[in-house]
């Protein structure tokens, strides 16, 4: 009972108190009797109470008022407002979240905010056209992190969809040693290594279903780590440096998407930049590249300038008007 009052208090404090509004013993006396049926607890108890909460490390300041009065507010909860409110708004517009899981997550954090706060809370971000998530992201997040500490090898269900948009399951032996989860183009990725073969694969955690403990895992390499940019999940067939000749315009998104692997030089033509990085080439590179149009030319190493050529050429084919 010790203990439940306490949190009671604490809860009282988070939101009821702020840097300008106060409580006193009897207001929160009057709080538990009303809320909590705790009609009995005398004012000596309460301080006690809030003494131990500061002695916890809790920001509580006590200031005197009228008549000796002592007033208390709960100055630090943890968590700024301004975070509490970037954590809801990242759970707002979380698309493999289902409304009612948003809903739980977000009362969740509102514990840490003053009425004040809550009623600021209400306006959020909102994401246009969502669909139903089809499996529970946190649960299956859960199940993947647990599998890879005990290391235990996965199975599970895996969805695709067909030409009528309709996810369909499809479950079978695996024999996959998950390794680790990445977060990349707002979705959640599990990065396995086949037991038999050694050969990496990638899932999304959102579509995966029935996972299940597939036996004790053998002893295994891990998946190598980047040794430059990686355009999407899948591991490439190998790294270079790469120089690309882009229009001005696009120097700000080249180095913010190639990152600490990149530099830039200035080009003859003052319209045009040349940028330098260690990308990981694949079929994803060359369609990353083909994104930008006439706006972006891959000058070197010739080998990849070479792929670059033949891609745009498959491509113009399928164009070319016999």
């Amino acid at each position: 009972m010790e203990h439940e009052r306490i949190l009671h208090i604490l809860e009282y404090l988070t939101r009821s108190t702020g840097e300008n509004k106060t409580v006193t013993v009897k207001d929160i006396q009057t709080y538990l009797a009303a809320n909590y049926g705790l009609q009995s607890v005398s004012a000596l108890t309460v301080r006690r109470d809030l003494d131990r909460l500061m002695t916890s490390g809790y920001d509580i300041r006590v200031t005197a008022g009228a008549h000796n009065t002592a007033h208390y507010c709960l100055l630090e909860r943890g968590f700024s407002f301004n975070e509490i409110r970037f954590l809801v708004d990242s759970v707002s517009i979380n698309k493999f979240l289902s409304a009612e899981k948003k809903r739980a997550l977000i009362k969740k954090f509102e514990v840490f905010c003053s009425e004040d706060e809550l009623r600021r809370l209400v306006s959020r971000i909102t994401l246009n056209g969502q669909e139903t998530p089809s499996t529970d992201l946190l649960d299956n997040l859960e199940k993947v992190h647990d599998l890879i500490s005990a290391r235990r090898k996965i199975n599970f269900a895996y969805g695709k969809y067909d030409t009528n948009k309709q996810m369909q399951f499809y479950k079978k032996s695996r024999e996959m040693i998950p390794c680790s989860v990445v977060y990349f183009d707002d979705r959640f990725y599990l990065i396995c290594v086949n037991e038999k073969t050694g050969e990496e694969r990638t899932y999304r955690i959102d579509r995966m279903r029935e996972i299940s403990d597939g036996g004790r895992a053998s002893e295994h390499e891990s998946p190598a780590k980047p040794e430059g940019v990686v355009l999407d999940m899948f591991a490439p067939e190998r790294y270079e440096t790469v120089t690309l000749r882009v229009r001005r315009v696009l120097l700000d998104d080249m180095l913010e998407r190639l990152g600490k692997y990149a530099s830039a030089h200035r080009d003859p033509d003052p319209e045009w930049v040349q940028v330098r990085a260690r990308i990981g080439i694949s079929r994803s590179f060359y369609r990353w590249a083909m994104e930008y149009g006439n706006a972006l030319e891959v000058l070197s190493p010739p080998d990849v300038r070479a792929g670059m050529a033949s891609a745009l050429r498959e491509t113009l084919v399928m164009y070319d008007e016999q």
